[in-house]
C-alpha cells in the first residue's frame, strides 16, 4: 500500500498534465475559430473551415466518406437553432467541432435540410459520443476508485492504473469526479459526453 501511494500520485500527475494540454489546446483552437471571420460566410464552392478533409494527390480531395458510405464531415446539411450558430447550414464537423468548444450542447436543436421538424443534436451520429454524461457521474461517484468510470469512457489504461492504485488513494477519483462534473472530460474517441 505504501508503494501504491507514490505510483498512484506519479499517474494522477501525468494524467493532470494530460488534461490541462488537452484543455489548453481546445480553448486555443476554440479562439482561433471564434475569430475566424470568414467562419459564418464560407466561399461558394469551398468546404467549410471545420471538418475539411485534407487534400489529396494533384489537388484533389479524397471522397472515401462517399464510397464507403460513411457520415460526410464537410457538406452542410444541417441548421444550428443556437444564438452564435448564425443562419446557414452546418456541415457535421462544423457541428462537431461547435460541440468541442462548447457552443452548443447535446439538447441543442438541429434541423437537417430536407426534414420539417428539428430534432436534437445528440441524434446526429458523430457530434456527441454516445456515452452519457449522468452515467459516467454515478459511476465515477460509486466506483471511481475502481477505475469503472475511465472503462466506462473507453480509457481502458487509465481505468487499469486506477484500478491498481486504488483511485490514487482517493486523490484521483476525487479529481476525476470534478473533472467529469464540469464535463471537461471527453470519451476516448475525443467527442463530448451527451
Amino acid at each position: 500500500m505504501v508503494l501504491l501511494c507514490p505510483l498512484s500520485i506519479f499517474s494522477l500527475i501525468v494524467g493532470l498534465n494530460n488534461k490541462i494540454v488537452k484543455l489548453l489546446t481546445t480553448q486555443v483552437k476554440g479562439s482561433v475559430l471564434s475569430n475566424n471571420p470568414n467562419l459564418n460566410q464560407p466561399a461558394s464552392g469551398q468546404p467549410s473551415v471545420f471538418g475539411a478533409p485534407p487534400s489529396g494527390s494533384f489537388g484533389q480531395s479524397p471522397n472515401i466518406a462517399g464510397q464507403l458510405g460513411m457520415i460526410n464531415f464537410t457538406t452542410p446539411t444541417y441548421y444550428v437553432q443556437a444564438l452564435n450558430a448564425g443562419n446557414r447550414l452546418h456541415s457535421v464537423g462544423e457541428l462537431q467541432q461547435m460541440a468541442k468548444a462548447k457552443i452548443i450542447k447535446s439538447e441543442t436543436l438541429v434541423q437537417h435540410m430536407n426534414s420539417n421538424y428539428p430534432v436534437q443534436v445528440k441524434t446526429v451520429p458523430g457530434v456527441f459520443s454516445n456515452r452519457e454524461w449522468i452515467v459516467t457521474m454515478l459511476l465515477s461517484f460509486t466506483l471511481g476508485a475502481f477505475g469503472v468510470d475511465r472503462f466506462y469512457l473507453g480509457y481502458t489504461g487509465m481505468g487499469i492504473g486506477k484500478l491498481l492504485t486504488f483511485g490514487g488513494c482517493g486523490i484521483w477519483a476525487l479529481i476525476d469526479f470534478i473533472l467529469i462534473a464540469m464535463r471537461s472530460v471527453d470519451d476516448s474517441d475525443g467527442l463530448p459526453l451527451s
